[in-house]
């Protein structure tokens, strides 16, 4: 049988460039592996005028977003069609990390035939509850997530987006990103990470798609990578989405790894993350 592909799905607001680190080391590692750009983000995406060159705070807070209309489905009909011509080649591994874990979920419950395994890197994974319930309980408690809603530069509702200004150059601001997201690292490193980024994220997250389905997503071998230092996700509520998956398939529980960094950690510094990757996909 062939090698696996390796398949890596980024989180909000960003694209696949969030993953070319952790590309290079897989493909010194020898293995074969891509990172997909949702739809609207990356080169699909339509950045705001407002955002390009000399900001327009203005225009930034007015200007319709291009992710107004993209949602869950058309998340997964996009990883489902790169799914399909990697299997001809071999069997496939759908790696997501943050936001990006709703789209492993919805994946695995409409294709669960075209992935072999599914990798959660401190990535959400919805069982018994929505997100907003998520959310707010008390496994969110130290979050410092909510610290960076200062970024947003618009109203969703006027917009039709979630939209962010990763481009500031405010240092109390980046202090707050610098502390949810990536205390384990330098300023430049966030700097790098956070410019490459886009600023506008889709609203649209159907939750019926999202939440696990015991007899199609459940049927998947999995595995989940806890980020100790996670002060975005908190490991509480890593543990939280490990011990209800569990529940809902106990014959089919995560495999569970621990790495000791940060949000962004695991993707700046790839190598612990690729070690642990060359080991799952390594017969």
């Amino acid at each position: 049988m062939s090698d696996p592909t390796v398949v890596l799905v980024h989180g909000m607001g960003c694209n696949a460039a969030s993953w070319t680190p952790t590309l290079r080391e897989l493909a010194l590692r020898g293995h074969r592996a891509l990172a997909v750009d949702l739809p609207g983000h990356g080169f699909d995406a339509r950045l705001p005028r407002g955002y390009l060159g000399p900001q327009d705070p203005a225009a930034l807070a007015t200007e319709p977003s291009g992710m107004r209309d993209i949602g869950t489905a058309d998340d997964v009909a996009a990883v489902v069609e790169v799914l399909r011509r990697a299997r001809e080649h071999g069997p496939t591994v759908l790696v997501g990390t943050s936001r990006g874990g709703l789209t492993l979920n919805a994946v695995g419950n409409a294709a669960p035939e075209l992935v072999d395994r599914l990798v959660y890197v401190s990535a959400h994974c919805p069982v018994a509850a929505g997100l907003e319930e998520y959310d707010a309980g008390p496994e969110m408690a130290d979050s410092l997530l909510g610290t960076l809603f200062a970024l947003a530069v618009a109203d969703p509702a006027t917009v039709g987006a979630i939209r962010m200004n990763w481009r500031t150059a405010d240092p109390e601001l980046l202090d707050r990103a610098q502390a949810a997201l990536l205390a384990d690292g330098t300023r430049d490193e966030l700097l790098a990470y956070l410019h490459l980024q886009d600023p506008d994220e889709s609203l649209r997250i159907d939750e019926k798609l999202v939440r696990a389905d015991a007899a199609t997503w459940g049927t998947i071998p999995r595995t989940y990578v806890r980020l100790a230092q996670d002060r975005a996700m908190p490991p509480a509520l890593q543990d939280r989405y490990i011990a209800e998956a569990d529940a809902l398939t106990p014959d089919n529980p995560f495999d569970v790894h621990t790495l000791d960094t940060t949000h962004l950690g695991a993707q700046v510094h790839p190598g612990p993350l690729a070690d642990l990757l060359d080991r799952l996909l390594t017969p």
